[in-house]
């Protein structure tokens, strides 16, 4: 069992992190480097972060074990993500309910002023447009210096071949681990989630607030990040991690 705390809340969590890893190996370094990120622009202070589209709260989870004293608000719109995620953090975290398809999400929040908006594999399903308007929004919400990283699949401009071959190889990859009984697959994992007592009521709600609205997966090359970002506003823009096929984006408030 996972160390964070006790309970079907911190299974359904560790649950969700093995399902999740079987589509990105190197899910640790990616949330290490949105860590090391908020390190360097709160130097020692206890950092108030803002986990967007945080679902099951695992980015909070280690935002905390990291920095004890850390003030964390998660945003998420999915009930059954966010339920597990209100199950394991606790009172340790501010769990808000929010769209971000739509503009208005900022009015949700408790507070502005973070030090650091952190998401990893989640805006991708959102379209180009409203993705860019987006990275405009967290500015409003980044206090001067803060910084925003995006954690996603972000394919190298310069190696779309590669790109697509390393693709192919971690695809085999993971569906040998499906075949091995190593992990669930994505579907497999919400049908389970769906046979429970406590979760399945929330799949219902679930699916009638994303079943008609949901835009199909969307991963641009990084340099489509960069660019949005830029455009957007920020003073410095650029990664601070790389991995295969993924990439996370960082940008400094100005």
């Amino acid at each position: 069992m996972s160390p964070y705390t006790t309970g079907p809340a911190a299974a359904w969590q560790e649950s969700w992190d093995r399902q999740q890893e079987a589509y990105m190996p190197d899910r640790e370094e990616r949330f290490a480097a949105l860590l090391d990120t908020v390190d360097a622009v709160t130097a020692g202070r206890p950092p108030r972060v803002l986990d967007l589209a945080g679902g099951t709260g695992s980015i909070s989870l280690r935002l905390l074990r990291r920095f004890p004293e850390a003030s964390t608000t998660l945003l998420d719109l999915d009930p059954v993500l966010r339920h597990i995620a209100a199950g394991t953090l606790g009172g340790r975290a501010t769990v808000v309910t929010a769209d971000l398809r739509a503009g208005d999400w900022v009015a949700a929040l408790p507070h502005r002023e973070f030090d650091a908006v952190l998401t990893a594999t989640a805006l991708h399903w959102l379209d180009p447009t409203r993705l860019a308007a987006l990275y405009g929004e967290i500015r409003e919400v980044l206090r001067p210096g803060g910084v925003f990283v995006n954690a996603d699949h972000m394919p190298d401009d310069g190696l779309p071949g590669l790109s697509k071959r390393l693709g192919e190889r971690a695809d085999a990859q993971r569906h040998a681990r499906y075949a091995a009984g190593a992990a669930l697959s994505w579907a497999d994992w919400w049908d389970r989630v769906a046979a429970d007592a406590e979760l399945g009521p929330l799949v219902i709600e679930r699916k009638r607030l994303f079943t008609e609205h949901h835009s199909s997966e969307w991963t641009p090359p990084v340099s489509w990040h960069v660019e949005a970002l830029r455009a957007a506003g920020y003073a410095e823009v650029g990664l601070v991690w790389r991995g295969a096929r993924d990439a996370a984006v960082a940008a400094v408030n100005a």
